[in-house]
């Protein structure tokens, strides 16, 4: 198994994540190791989306567990926008969770 370059980047940033439950709107299943998805400031997907990968390590992001994660943004401006926002929600085909940022 080959260590993706994010993995070991320093994030751009650090926040509190909670994937919301299946009955909440929330994925089937955990996110595995090496997930990324876009990434708004606000829960409507009419404001631009950034790209992100989550720095997991090797451990699933269960569902309904609040978790610290750092992400890595494809794009400095992305990384940014949601430190501003502070508040920013996962997108997968429909919003399956939000981060709030800490460091």
């Amino acid at each position: 198994m080959t260590t993706e370059p994010w993995q070991t980047r320093a994030p751009d940033l650090i926040a509190d994540v909670l994937i919301y439950p299946t009955e909440e709107g929330g994925r089937a299943t955990a996110i595995q190791p090496g997930y990324g998805c876009p990434c708004f400031t606000e829960k409507q997907t009419r404001v631009e989306g950034w790209d992100a990968r989550l720095q997991l390590g090797d451990q699933p992001l269960e569902l309904g567990i609040k978790r610290q994660v750092g992400f890595v943004f494809l794009s400095s401006e992305g990384a940014e926008k949601m430190r501003r926002a502070r508040r920013f929600y996962l997108w997968e085909g429909r919003f399956i969770g939000e981060a709030l940022v800490t460091d």
